[in-house]
């Protein structure tokens, strides 16, 4: 497994002992991490906090031009929010753990012109579906589904 896809699963698992939702994010440049994050929704009573956004956070104020020149690593397909805000910051690679358990607005950030490489990485799939049966209803809150 890629290193910063590593380190987005390791802060799936965090968030996951945390008593959140194990989804996990690393923005990189120039090949280092420079914002890392999980989805915290739970765990700080959020409507926002989805991994992606978290890393984004975490990342700090930056000029547009970092931004353009990074690589969003996530465990798990962004959703319509996540894509959207890597739309926004004009991120123009975004590598994606798995999308069998989740497919997010794929077809949104491939018609920007973002580059996406789905990994399918088994433990990543494994993670999410494990949680997805163990926890439906929280599940379903955090993709925006009526229970």
């Amino acid at each position: 497994m890629d290193i910063f896809l590593q380190a987005a699963v390791e802060e799936a698992l965090s968030g996951q002992r945390e008593g959140g939702i194990p989804i996990g994010s690393v923005l990189v440049h120039d090949g280092k991490i420079i914002g890392r994050g999980h989805n915290r929704r739970v765990q700080k009573n959020s409507t926002i906090l989805h991994a992606e956004m978290d890393a984004l956070e975490n990342a700090g104020r930056l000029s547009p031009t970092i931004y353009q020149e990074c690589t969003l690593f996530t465990t798990l397909s962004p959703c319509p929010m996540c894509s959207g805000a890597a739309l926004l910051y004009k991120i123009p690679r975004i590598v994606i753990g798995e999308n069998k358990t989740f497919m997010g607005a794929e077809e949104l950030l491939k018609a920007h012109g973002v580059k996406l490489n789905v990994m399918n990485d088994e433990s990543c799939i494994k993670m999410m579906s494990n949680f997805i049966r163990a926890n439906p209803d929280l599940w379903n809150e955090d993709i925006g589904e009526a229970e």
